[in-house]
Order: C-alpha cells, then structure tokens, then sequence
C-alpha cells in the first residue's frame, strides 16, 4: 500500500494534489501533524485535515508527531481521521491512549523514532492495528532513508508473527523508487512517500510505479 504524505504536497495547489491522489493507486493519504515541540516544524492541524476530508475519497492516516496527543483524539477523530498513530515517545500511558483512539472508531497506530527498539512493543503490539518505523528523524521532509531501517522492520516482523498480531508495519521517511522493492521483500505493508511522489515530473506515475513495484 502506498500513501502519499501530503506534507510534501503543493499547498497553494491542494485540491489538485488532492484529487491527484484520489484518481491514483494510492490506498491512503499520510497526513503529517507536527506540534513544533515534539519535532521543531510546525505542519497543519485540524482545520486543514477537515479541509482536506471534504475532498479526499480515500483514508486519512493522520501521524500525530505532538506531545500530549491523548488530548485531541476525538478532535482528530471529528475532523476525519481513520488511522490515528501517536509516538511511542510522546504518551506516558501508551496502552490507555490506544484504547482511547479504538473506542472513538479509529484504527490505532504506534510511530517509533529511529533510535527507538522495537523491542519497547512487545507488551502492546498485540492491541494495535499499525506500527510505523520513522526512516528518517521526524520533523522534515526530503531526508536521506536510514539504512538501519531494513533491519527493523525484520525485527518487528518476527515480533508480529511470534505475538500473532495483526498488526500492519508502515514505514515512513525516504522512501523511493530505488528502496521500494527491498522495503517490500523485508516486510512493509505500507510505504509513506513525500518528496519521491510529489517532486517527481509526474506524481499519479510515480504512484503507480511505487505501488507495481
């Protein structure tokens, strides 16, 4: 599954890239969320997301990269998210906030950092629905995939099949048209692509080569 990350998209142009996506092979739209404290950008919050459900056909898989995120899961919920993923490095009671966001009908992810084990989701990968490797440190855009990434996404696929979970591994930060296939072969469900998609001469192409890949 690809889903484009629309932090890379044209903002003064998003109902075009939007509806791009739309007509696309794209199954999701990422939606990067970024408080300014947890990460040193300040992306868009939820005004722009309603924004952008109004036109969107496909899910919305909103990546909350804020402190505090249990206090806005129904704002979230309210304003068109599907997939809801917080920080395994922003929650203090992770579990109760995955309860939270499943009880506002959401499905659940879990983000790590790349310095972040895999193994700190033993206790909890049985109760959530994704669990996104960052590939890159979060906060930017257009940053070089960290290699060490193949070798967790192996890590949390044995985690997942020895804890007969169900949960789907994302992967999230310079992903391209030169990794896509390895991502692929270790694991990845579903591939985040920014600046690959939206830079490229032709973003529906890119999509579509990204996901016949």
């Amino acid at each position: 599954m690809i889903a484009p990350s629309i932090l890379a998209a044209d903002f003064s142009n998003l109902k075009h890239d939007i509806e791009m996506v739309n007509s696309s092979k794209a199954k999701w739209f990422h939606i990067d969320v970024m408080d300014g404290v947890f990460v040193p950008n300040i992306s868009f919050g939820l005004p722009v997301l309603k924004a952008i459900k109004k036109i969107a056909k496909k899910p919305l898989d909103v990546h909350l990269m804020i402190v505090q995120p249990e206090r806005y899961i129904k704002d979230f919920k309210n304003a068109g998210a599907d997939i809801l993923t917080v920080h395994f490095e922003a929650c203090t009671h992770l579990h109760r906030t995955i309860q939270e966001i499943h009880a506002e009908g959401m499905l659940a992810g879990i983000a790590l950092n790349p310095h972040t084990p895999v193994s700190g989701l033993k206790d909890i990968i049985q109760d959530v629905d994704l669990i996104c490797l960052m590939s890159v440190n979060p906060g930017f855009g257009g940053q070089t995939f960290i290699t060490k990434t193949f070798d967790k996404i192996k890590e949390l696929k044995q985690l997942i099949l020895e804890t007969n979970s169900k949960a789907k591994i994302e992967v999230d930060g310079g992903v391209n048209i030169k990794n896509i296939e390895a991502l692929k072969s270790y694991g990845a469900d579903i591939l985040v692509a920014g600046n690959a998609v939206f830079k490229s001469e032709s973003p529906k192409k890119m999509i579509d080569s990204l996901h016949d890949a």
